[in-house]
């Protein structure tokens, strides 16, 4: 592209103004066109119809139910559907986050889990948790429980359904 200014001519005032703005909106629009958005999304309806199928997949016997919703890389955002309590955990290396999306349960954390065994890495069950604390959860709670804290989630009324993920412990920083 070949510009030319003429010296006294009326539109070179126009033409050094104009041509530094239409250099820069064309680097900008190469730099953004260039970026695609990672983000992993599900909205209301999505997840509502993704319970709905999950439940309706559950044999009448089957007390938990997983499945991911979103996801990054090896990062999840999984829905749980829990019909029936599960056994005391602990996992050691993550922290769980989640929210209560739907149902009624309790959560016990912390205390310590007996008869401890490891089934596999990254999960030690147990037969029950003394001294941990009792909350009530019901839609819109939202827990942290953090790495290696024993917890187990309790049913109330016909089923509790979580959005969590995992997250990896904090690592200490060396001094």
């Amino acid at each position: 592209m070949k510009i030319e200014l003429v010296a006294g001519s009326a539109g070179t005032n126009w033409r050094r103004r104009i041509l530094p703005i239409a250099m820069m909106m064309a680097a900008s629009a190469s730099s953004t066109a260039q970026t695609a958005d990672p983000t992993s999304f599900a909205r209301a309806g999505d997840v509502q119809a993704k319970v709905a199928d999950m439940e309706k997949a559950m044999k009448p016997d089957q007390g938990f139910a997983w499945q991911p919703l979103v996801r990054d890389g090896d990062r999840v955002a999984a829905l749980e559907v829990w019909r029936k309590p599960g056994r005391p955990a602990v996992h050691p290396d993550e922290a769980e986050y989640a929210t209560v999306i739907a149902g009624a349960g309790t959560l016990v954390s912390g205390g310590t889990l007996v008869d401890a065994e490891v089934k596999r890495p990254g999960l030690t069950e147990g037969s029950r948790i003394e001294g941990g604390t009792t909350r009530a959860l019901a839609p819109g709670d939202v827990l942290l429980i953090p790495a290696g804290t024993p917890h187990w989630f309790g049913i109330t009324g016909d089923r509790l359904v979580l959005l969590g993920t995992k997250l990896p412990a904090a690592r200490a920083t060396p001094k």
